[in-house]
């Protein structure tokens, strides 16, 4: 059973280790959530590319855009590199928004697994498209934001094609502090676990099958609150989870 992380190298080398169960248990499709605002996706690409050490000229990164993918062909592709893995410019793409011809020049017969790298909402019909092409290979998706409220204005057909191709992705590790006292967390091929703080320790409140909604999630921090004291509490926690968050602040400096 994993346990909520003590920094950010631990909650990548976590999510690491989620993606390997769940590609080992025929999970094509597979999200990592790290969601926190400080977060820079890039810094976390980077400790996150070892994984794929193994695949080598398998690995095909797609980025949001054209910008990320110039920096990391600048970048990762150096002699000064230390990675961890290989990689040539040509396998590092943006997911781009043209037609579906230059989509499928995109996916090639020798790809074995495909990272997106802090995909967006605005890219979904893209990457259903990808994905398509892709078949029964692995995806992974690291930091995506596919499920953005801020999008104003976006039509029934657009909310229906993301809330059907996002159905299609298992999120295998997903970490979010609720507020400055609780957390949302999982680790494949664990349960959802809701956490809280009380009195500098964290305890663990709850265990769930499917992500909690946030009504459920309310329940369950309000029941905690109120029972933060009483036989059979679940064991506590040392208190991780700001340190981890003063961590990810201090990289984003």
């Amino acid at each position: 059973m994993a346990e909520l992380p003590k920094t950010l190298e631990d909650a990548i080398a976590q999510s690491c280790e989620a993606v390997k169960s769940a590609v080992a248990d025929g999970i094509m499709r597979i999200q990592v959530e790290l969601l926190f605002p400080e977060l820079k996706f890039m810094t976390v690409a980077e400790q996150f590319l070892p994984l794929f050490t193994e695949y080598e000229s398998g690995l095909k990164v797609f980025f949001a855009d054209a910008g990320a993918a110039a920096l990391a062909r600048r970048d990762w592709t150096s002699a000064e590199s230390n990675l961890g893995i290989n990689l040539v410019r040509e396998r590092i793409l943006d997911i781009g928004t043209g037609r579906a011809a230059s989509l499928e020049a995109k996916i090639q017969p020798e790809d074995e697994i495909f990272l997106f790298i802090a995909p967006t909402s605005v890219e979904v019909p893209q990457l259903e498209k990808l994905c398509e092409i892709i078949g029964e290979r692995p995806v992974i998706m690291l930091t995506p934001r596919l499920e953005d409220s801020s999008i104003v204005g976006i039509g029934y057909t657009a909310r229906e094609t993301r809330r059907r191709f996002i159905s299609t992705i298992e999120s295998s590790y997903y970490i979010r502090a609720v507020d400055d006292q609780s957390a949302l967390f999982r680790c494949y091929p664990g349960q959802w676990e809701v956490w809280l703080e009380t009195e500098g320790e964290y305890q663990k409140l709850a265990e769930l099958p499917k992500k909690p909604s946030g009504d459920e999630l309310d329940a369950i921090l309000m029941g905690g609150q109120k029972e933060n004291t009483s036989d059979g509490t679940p064991a506590k926690k040392p208190s991780l989870f700001k340190s981890l968050q003063r961590f990810i602040k201090a990289l984003s400096n």
